[in-house]
């Protein structure tokens, strides 16, 4: 049964959710960099401790679409509960994991429990707050979605140089413990949502742990097995794609689906998932992008890398609020264009750059790009959610979290499978210009041999060290084309999105206000 209502601040019932999201979505990133130090800790290679992540995010995934109907079943405010506990616990369980295998279940476990988290927790704040104060909500809501991703690689880093990488999860108690308190005070389930008595579909399950699951590790694990050259990836791949489309047919014939797709029939959320989905394509993937490219090709230590990508988050942090407000003035769908404008242009202006590229030429883009995602989710989300009745909202914000989620993981797997594919070709392409009819190479060889001689080599030894230098430039450019070319494609991207928005519908920020529950 719903519990008695009570008069709560709606910034009070924000502040409660937002501990459980931004610690859920922090932890998608913050093991990163702590892998090599898990894998030296736990007597494991590297490409073994990657499951450590992997593994978080295929039960992350799994049980993301059906937040909706386990919130129906067991009510949100106890699923809520649930999941935080879950969560907090299995983070302490990480950290004492004394091998890989034990790490690996409890990582399972925390990304089953952490699942959950974000649609719950969106949901929560969209039906706090009344219709035309959305945009706020969501503006305080995406600072945990936007920023956290971005803090992670840093305080993961810092966290494991000062202490263990066993910190990386212990810092999670303290603010799961304050979101538990927090949301038993002051969550409650409103009257519409009642727990219900209905048939598990049993089925869709099945076929939804099985599709997701599979692309998620097709994903996560396709380029480092070189995609379908590997049989393990091919049967995954098909088996995830016949699943896939058996779910969704499953699904919209049976009675009580375990995720209701019937909603992308409202035509304002499907265009608004589908460009979630891209936005979570294009930030993802060139998240990834950017680190490497600082320290793979200008040089930047680990650490220094980490702190270049804070700009974004600084931009984001402070631009996510003014969005919020902007969007209850003004039509979200002109902010979203902007936001869409802002990022492409950003991302152009970074396929712009070259090896003599310094700080602040990573920094002023990474600050605008930072705001301009502020203006692409909180209108973005505001306008999706807006034709979405109450009571299907945490089926609505299921999916759309999924989307998002799975768009990233898409994103990483491209952009990494394009720098990879795209490096060789332009290596090739460079690299046959070198030779000894070039002027402009016999040149070059000449000051770099002169140079390993005058340093004491050996004139035999001083070619070869003259050869192999020559290779790495030719290498280090093509890496360097390679990444500003992607960063291009992406940009352009975002920009031809910006058609679609005639095909959604303005918010009607019309309706008495929500009760905080």
């Amino acid at each position: 049964m719903p519990q008695t209502q009570r008069p709560i601040n709606p910034w009070i019932i924000a502040i409660s959710v937002m501990f459980a999201t931004f610690m859920e979505v922090l932890d998608t990133t913050v093991v990163n960099v702590s892998l090599p130090h898990i894998a030296g800790s736990l007597s494991a290679t590297i490409d073994e401790a990657t499951w450590v992540l992997t593994s978080y995010l295929v039960a992350n995934a799994i049980i993301l679409p059906m937040t909706g109907w386990l919130a129906s079943v067991f009510g949100r405010k106890r699923l809520l509960m649930l999941s935080v506990v879950g969560f907090t616990g299995a983070s302490f369980l990480c950290g004492l994991a004394p091998t890989l295998g034990s790490l690996i279940v409890f990582r399972i476990m925390q990304g089953a429990t952490g699942g959950a988290l974000q649609p719950l927790s969106q949901a929560v704040l969209l039906e706090a707050f009344a219709p035309k104060d959305r945009g706020k909500a969501m503006g305080f809501w995406g600072l945990g979605i936007v920023v956290a991703p971005i803090l992670g690689p840093v305080l993961g880093g810092y966290l494991t140089d000062s202490y263990s990488w066993r910190w990386v999860f212990y810092i999670n108690i303290p603010v799961g413990i304050a979101s538990i308190v927090m949301t038993k005070m002051f969550i409650f389930d409103p009257p519409y949502l009642k727990q219900e008595k209905r048939r598990v579909d049993y089925w869709g399950i099945g076929m939804l742990a099985v599709g997701i699951g599979a692309l998620q590790i097709v994903l996560d694990k396709g380029q480092e097995e070189d995609w379908f050259s590997s049989h393990m990836i091919a049967i995954l791949a098909v088996i995830s794609a016949v699943t896939i489309i058996a779910l969704i047919v499953h699904e919209l014939r049976t009675d009580d689906p375990v995720v209701d797709l019937r909603v992308f029939k409202t035509r304002t959320y499907a265009v608004g998932v589908f460009l979630m989905t891209i936005v979570g394509f294009v930030l993802y993937g060139s998240m990834v992008l950017l680190p490497i490219m600082l320290q793979t090709v200008l040089g930047y230590p680990p650490l220094q890398a980490g702190i270049a990508m804070a700009p974004r988050g600084i931009g984001s942090f402070f631009m996510m609020p003014l969005t919020g407000l902007m969007t209850g003035k003004f039509d979200p769908r002109k902010l979203l264009s902007v936001g869409l404008v802002v990022g492409g242009g950003t991302l152009i202006f970074l396929g712009t750059l070259n090896l003599s590229a310094g700080y602040w030429d990573i920094f002023w883009p990474q600050l605008i790009q930072g705001a301009g995602m502020a203006l692409l989710f909180v209108p973005l989300t505001t306008v999706t959610m807006d034709s979405i009745s109450r009571e299907r909202m945490g089926n609505a914000t299921s999916l759309f979290n999924l989307m998002r989620n799975i768009g990233g993981s898409v994103g990483i797997a491209t952009t990494g499978t394009l720098l990879s594919r795209h490096t060789q070709a332009t290596t090739n392409m460079l690299g046959a210009n070198v030779n000894i009819y070039s002027p402009a190479a016999q040149a070059t060889f000449a000051r770099v041999r002169a140079g390993f001689i005058a340093s004491g080599s050996d004139p035999t030894t001083a070619t070869n060290r003259a050869m192999a230098a020559m290779f790495g430039m030719v290498q280090r450019q093509a890496s360097m084309v390679s990444f500003v070319s992607i960063f291009q494609l992406l940009g352009f991207l975002f920009i031809a999105l910006l058609p679609l928005l005639l095909l959604m519908k303005r918010p009607k920020h019309q309706g008495a206000p929500i009760a905080a529950h």
